[in-house]
């Protein structure tokens, strides 16, 4: 017996995401089936799944599942497309325009600047690691919800990121249950270029929030920017900008956020 699930396929700076509303909790997905509609040619094709679902102390709760279909860790440009899709389906802000949501058992608010563009409140970064030794080579560390390895480099648009990233990825011994991994080039005081290889999608992605976010913060700690807004370049070709407080306990991202379709997909 077959199901239709309507669906709307959201884009955060090119980190794209399969966004369904299940306020009603009558949509539950396995990790084979979030794994195939993630699926880039036979399905929906998306970095993660997002579930919208009911929440006592909150607009919302925001359920995250990475392309490989398990749950993921908190993710920063779903954040932002969840609470633009959140808008757009009638949940409403308090009454000074914020958005309040749950991920991963940490609050979260938002606010939404411009059509099209939201601005995060992200969690406190943790566990910050300036120099970690690969062996050959070093990077920093530091956890903005998710994990992220942090390395600086030139050259970045020729860099292989996918078989670099890879390898650090899985340094289970160096980062326990794997890491994302960035690597960042300077353009300014006060901008950068990343790329990021993602655990969960085992790939190279458009764009990654959390690790705009641990980027700009270790590029400022370590002394390669300057001020406490830095211009994040993705590799979509968008730009993400991170502002935070002189102790980086506070931060915002703020960037577009974009339904690009809605449609409606048979579940067997």
């Amino acid at each position: 017996m077959t199901r239709e699930i309507p669906f709307s396929k959201l884009s955060g700076a090119g980190n794209d995401f399969i966004v369904i509303d299940n306020r009603d909790r009558s949509r539950s997905l396995d990790a084979d089936t979030i794994r195939r509609l993630c699926t880039r040619r036979t399905g929906i094709g998306a970095d993660g799944l997002i579930l919208i679902e009911p929440s006592a102390d909150a607009s919302f709760s925001m359920l995250y599942h990475n392309a490989d279909g398990l749950p993921g860790t908190m993710c920063g440009n779903g954040g932002r497309c969840a609470v633009w899709f959140a808008e757009s389906i009638g949940i409403e802000p308090d009454s000074e325009g914020c958005f309040s949501f749950e991920a991963q058992g940490d609050p979260y608010q938002a606010w939404v600047v411009a059509p099209g563009t939201v601005r995060l409140r992200m969690r406190e970064p943790r566990d910050f690691r300036d120099e970690v030794e690969l062996g050959r080579g070093r990077c920093s560390f530091v956890d903005t919800g998710s994990p992220h390895a942090v390395i600086p480099t030139e050259g970045l648009e020729a860099l292989d990121v996918v078989t670099q990233g890879r390898t650090i990825r899985h340094r289970t011994d160096l980062f326990p249950g794997g890491t994302n991994v960035n690597f960042l080039e300077v353009t300014s005081p006060h901008s950068i270029d990343v790329r990021t290889f993602e655990r969960g999608v085992e790939d190279e992605t458009l764009a990654c929030g959390t690790g705009a976010v641990a980027s700009a913060l270790l590029s400022h700690r370590l002394g390669m920017t300057t001020g406490n807004r830095v211009q994040v370049r993705v590799h979509s070709g968008d730009t993400l900008e991170v502002e935070f407080s002189e102790d980086m306990r506070e931060v915002y991202l703020t960037g577009p956020a974009l339904i690009v379709y809605r449609g409606v997909v048979e579940i067997g």
